[in-house]
């Protein structure tokens, strides 16, 4: 009963500091609130504070630290940890923070810390122009850009981070502050790659670059017997891409399509999904190099509105499935790996499942490891084996198949992974990071020495513990 009566005390005090906003336990838009991509995330905050400016945000920040609650933020909720959202944590909602101003003349976007990218794409390609961003344009662009950020634009453009010009953070103290290649150093190098570690980015400033608003787009399936063949192909040619052009190949379930017979609805097949910024004309006939002599089975490469492109794979990749993802690196796609990949495909547990492999490469491998905190530079491939899931009584079959195939596929990968795609909400940093760890714990230990921001993949301030 004494118990009870000191958490009701509790929240109550928590309640008048925070104010009328907050939303706790027990209110309509608790649940729907707390919610995030990945379904089997299921965390109950102890309250969750909308934030519609900065100093919300800096409000919030001071809150937490001073009553010692763990801090999560949600962007745009879309990461696979599900590092949004913490059991009784104060979470921050960023989501009326989405504002997106774009200067032509500069070529520049302002860009609010909870906005998607198919909010700032919209906004962008008003103007034809447009930034790297994800895939997925319900992906939120702070994550996605904290973490690194690669997309279709990534060969022609660089990563996310490569593109941001300042940012607007509020610190572990409260304080906002800007960071840029001429203040805050240390800090903007860390935000470039390193997370929400540091901070909570409330407003980022991105360089746009001109894009006509037709792209040529869409996938060309390949039967599963002729997936070692193409496969070949595009481990030999992809790398020497012109950069106007990125493609992904993935052994998946055949989706129910116009562009594949009915016969070949839910078989094992093998997609190139294919992106092109220039002449639709010159893209068919540089991407056929990759096909190895082989016919497709079906097609749905057109042109399309950039737009289109960005939100093509939205509803393959919707809120509500469970997920779970690894991530590996790759120098080249070696013929065992190839054949790993293909002898797996036809065990993949469910028909959202898939073996993804992520071509960089171009503009990414431009920029040395140690320039941000991004550290991959010099990998052209990345592999991203999944499984997705609705059903909560097979979490444990679907993660245990994905462990399994995800330790075939690192025998012939390289050390290093891709922080956004780490599943796990602690997860191996050391090998994300790399060579940059150090030097991000350093700039940890200045920014945030009692490690507030740790609802992520956490950089510990010390090496001992990753508490305060």
């Amino acid at each position: 009963m004494a118990d009870g009566i000191m958490e009701e005390t509790r929240l109550n005090l928590l309640a008048a500091r925070l104010g009328s906003d907050a939303v706790f336990p027990g209110n309509p838009e608790f649940d729907e609130r707390r919610q995030v991509w990945n379904a089997a995330i299921d965390r109950k905050p102890i309250a969750i504070v909308p934030t519609r400016h900065p100093e919300d945000v800096s409000s919030a920040v001071k809150t937490a630290a001073e009553r010692g609650l763990a801090l999560c933020v949600k962007g745009g909720g879309h990461n696979i940890a599900g590092s949004a959202v913490a059991n009784g944590a104060l979470m921050i909602d960023m989501s009326a923070l989405n504002s997106v101003r774009i200067n032509s003349v500069n070529r520049t976007a302002h860009v609010g810390g909870g906005a998607t990218w198919r909010q700032f794409d919209a906004a962008a390609q008003t103007q034809g122009m447009a930034t790297p961003g994800g895939v997925v344009s319900s992906t939120g662009v702070a994550g996605l850009t904290l973490g690194g950020g690669f997309g279709w634009l990534a060969r022609l453009h660089g990563l996310a981070v490569d593109n941001l010009l300042s940012a607007e953070i509020v610190l572990a103290d409260g304080s906002i502050v800007m960071c840029s290649d001429d203040e805050n150093t240390d800090l903007f190098w860390a935000i470039r790659g390193g997370g929400g570690n540091f901070g909570v980015v409330t407003e980022f400033t991105f360089q746009l670059h001109a894009l006509d608003p037709t792209v040529l787009f869409g996938p060309t399936f390949f039967a599963l017997k002729d997936a070692r063949t193409v496969l070949a192909a595009y481990a030999e040619h992809a790398p020497m891409l012109p950069r106007e052009s990125c493609v992904w190949a993935n052994l998946m379930t055949a989706p129910a399509t116009p562009a594949l017979p009915d016969n070949l609805h839910g078989a094992k097949v093998l997609t190139l999904m294919q992106f092109f910024a220039g002449p639709p004309d010159a893209g068919y006939s540089v991407v056929r190099h990759l096909y190895g002599g082989v016919e497709p089975v079906g097609s749905a490469l057109a042109p399309r509105a950039y737009t289109e492109a960005q939100s093509f794979l939205d509803q393959t990749y919707d809120f509500g499935a469970r997920n779970y993802w690894r991530t590996h690196n790759h120098r080249a796609l070696a013929p065992s790996l190839i054949d790993t990949l293909v002898d797996m495909a036809p065990e993949l547990p469910t028909a959202e499942s898939e073996l993804l492999i992520c071509l960089l490469g171009g503009a990414v491998a431009d920029v040395d490891n140690d320039t941000t905190a991004f550290p991959h530079r010099d990998v052209p491939f990345v592999s991203t084996p999944g499984v997705r899931w609705r059903d909560p009584s097979a979490d444990t079959a679907m993660t245990g198949w994905l462990k399994s195939a995800s330790r075939r596929i690192a025998d012939h990968a390289v050390p290093g992974s891709y922080v956004n795609f780490i599943a796990e909400r602690s997860g191996d940093v050391s090998s994300a990071y790399g060579g940059n760890l150090d030097r991000l714990t350093s700039i940890k230990r200045r920014y945030d020495p009692h490690n507030l921001f740790r609802s992520n993949q956490n950089i510990a301030p010390n090496a001992s513990t990753d508490e305060p």
